[in-house]
């Protein structure tokens, strides 16, 4: 990212919506936004294989594993406005498993980019078969999006809820219910 040129571009988008970008209050705000755009777009530097490379371990069973309410912050790509909840993600391992915190990072270097929620589930789902080849795999994310609650249609208790089923998760309806109903177990 230049951040000389995202700087001149905030301050331009300052003076266009009636500000004064030489304001004492205003005056840094061109270099804070450029390090929050920074910050919440740094999943486009991050490589999911790389994060996964040396955190695939060799396992002699196949139970379920579930990471639950994991924090999900990210970007909408038709505003920029942020969406956050949480990311649920389950797989049965197939002689291979992730490292717990590898699937959290996951998780962040996927809601880190400019995302619809509907994309951010399948990608994840997609790397966890991908690079641990599970016989399963079962994401859920719940999200609050801010482009719905602050503008538009303003409704501000409405949830997105997106899933993605692969594999035995998608073709044994027991092994997606078994799932689900982890997810609504309270621990």
């Amino acid at each position: 990212m230049n951040a000389k040129k995202v700087e001149k571009l905030i301050r331009e988008l300052l003076i266009e919506i009636g500000e004064d970008p030489e304001r004492p209050e205003l005056k840094k705000t061109p270099q804070r936004v450029t390090q929050a755009y920074r910050f919440l777009t740094q999943g486009y530097k991050q490589s999911p294989r790389n994060t996964v490379n040396n955190a695939i371990f060799k396992a002699e069973f196949n139970n379920m594993v579930i990471v639950r309410d994991i924090e999900i912050y990210s970007l909408c790509e038709h505003h920029m406005l942020p969406f956050f909840g949480r990311c649920h993600i389950g797989y049965i391992p197939n002689e291979k498993v992730l490292g717990v915190s590898k699937i959290c990072r996951l998780v962040n270097i996927f809601s880190r980019r400019l995302q619809i929620q509907e994309r951010l589930t399948s990608q994840l789902a997609q790397e966890i078969m991908k690079s641990t080849d599970a016989e399963g795999v079962g994401v859920v994310i719940e999200c609050r999006h801010l482009c719905k609650m602050m503008r538009g249609v303003e409704k501000q208790n409405s949830i997105m809820t997106t899933s993605t089923v692969l594999g035995s998760f998608l073709e044994q309806p027991a092994t997606r219910a078994e799932f689900l109903a982890l997810l609504n177990r309270n621990i």
